[in-house]
């Protein structure tokens, strides 16, 4: 996984993103952001978060932006645009994404700040580059944007994420008497 600096050549491709990610947030998902870019000059696709609007665990950025290139071409032309682009995502693709955009025939990921706890680039588990037959390795570069990208992922999970579960009251149980024997 390579790093970049922030006048990267994408850097106004990660801001598209993250304007993604902040209508997520502005929503009350997990603000995450992404846009399939075509040889540098247009917008083939984007996505955002979307798992509790649509109450769908699978429903990441970049499984939505893959949905959305895959409704509009077939299969064919989609897999030859997908080779020749590169995709923009505010945090490093989970294990999950990362698999799906290979078999997509995705080669190329840039994304913002990584993913400690589910990374498939290579934080957690390297997908990116595990031998996978019929697929390219993703070619994984990081950090354009990471600190906007973490900011808002540091507000989601301190400030907004109403809808994460609730603790349960552990003064309301029973308190276990140790056995003794006698």
């Amino acid at each position: 996984m390579a790093t970049v600096n922030q006048q990267h050549s994408g850097h106004r491709w990660m801001l598209e993103a993250l304007k993604l990610a902040q209508n997520a947030l502005d929503k009350q998902e997990v603000p995450i952001g992404c846009v399939i870019i075509h040889n540098d000059t247009k917008i083939l696709a984007s996505g955002q978060n979307e798992p509790v609007r649509l109450k769908n665990a699978t429903r990441h950025a970049e499984m939505c932006a893959l949905d959305s290139l895959f409704a509009e071409y077939d299969l064919s032309t989609a897999r030859k645009l997908l080779s020749e682009s590169v995709l923009y995502v505010t945090c490093e693709p989970c294990m999950m994404c990362a698999g799906a955009l290979r078999l997509a025939g995705l080669t190329q990921v840039i994304y913002g700040c990584s993913n400690d706890r589910f990374g498939g680039c290579g934080s957690v588990l390297d997908i990116a580059q595990d031998p996978m037959p019929d697929t390219l390795p993703l070619q994984c570069t990081s950090g354009i944007e990471g600190d906007e990208a973490m900011r808002l992922l540091k507000s989601f999970y301190m400030n907004t994420n109403v809808n994460a579960p609730q603790p349960k009251d552990k003064s309301k149980r029973l308190k276990k008497t140790p056995v003794t024997s006698e």
